[in-house]
């Protein structure tokens, strides 16, 4: 049998979830979101970190939860807000 090395997952860190619809601000806490971003398409973006792999498949159960269909999902590097990702006024 030969050896395969173990490849190391990155499921920890922050990430970038794009929902179809919008949501209102008070959201972001149930997220636990740093920021929630109504975009002019009609979509919600929101910025949060997660410990491990399944704080984020219970991310992406809350998302299922709420009835709103899920879009997109990329983990993002800390410090660097996303191309989609724009302060809230």
């Amino acid at each position: 049998m030969r050896d395969r090395p173990i490849r190391q997952h990155r499921d920890s860190g922050w990430y970038e979830v794009r929902i179809e619809g919008h949501l209102d601000s008070r959201w972001a806490a149930w997220f636990d979101a740093l920021s929630l971003t109504k975009e002019s398409d009609g979509t919600t973006v929101f910025r949060t970190q997660v410990a491990d792999q399944a704080a984020l498949y219970g991310l992406l159960q809350k998302v299922r939860d709420i009835g709103l269909p899920l879009l997109s999902v990329a983990q993002v590097e800390a410090g660097k807000p996303g191309p989609t990702t724009k302060p809230q006024s």
